[in-house]
């Protein structure tokens, strides 16, 4: 049977700021790399994990106010960090994960400007240790 998820207030924490009421979407993209174990008399290719290469990418309003967006992301340019995201603001739960990008690498920041719009900026984060949390 299908079901579907719609996300309700969910939260998102970047370098232990809260960004949440500036967040409109993330994207994280979990891989691990296939490494190819194959051998002769196999018939069909076979494959075991490699290592694992994780991003995120949000989407942000771009504020300058102390504490939110720039100053959260200015500082973080080129360094690493920790970034933490749940579906809702409830209590972490096997229903309700909290997943976790540890040691991830903030690469550029490049704010979009638009006439007649708010400003916003895409982010990615890259690599570090994909965990989650159900408790």
């Amino acid at each position: 049977m299908a079901t579907s998820a719609i996300l309700s207030n969910p939260t998102i924490t970047v370098n232990s700021v809260s960004l949440t009421d500036q967040c409109s979407g993330l994207t994280p993209n979990i891989t691990a790399t296939a490494l190819r174990t194959t051998a002769f008399g196999d018939t069909s290719e076979k494959y075991q994990a490699g290592l694992f290469s994780n991003e995120i990418t949000c989407d942000f309003y771009w504020s300058e106010a102390a504490t939110e967006t720039y100053a959260t992301l200015a500082s973080l340019l080129g360094t690493t960090t920790t970034v933490v995201w749940k579906a809702t603001s409830a209590a972490t739960s096997a229903t309700n994960v909290q997943e976790t990008l540890t040691g991830c690498y903030l690469e550029t920041i490049s704010p979009v400007y638009a006439l007649g719009e708010l400003a916003t900026i895409s982010v990615t984060f890259k690599g570090g240790v994909y965990s989650v949390a159900t408790s």
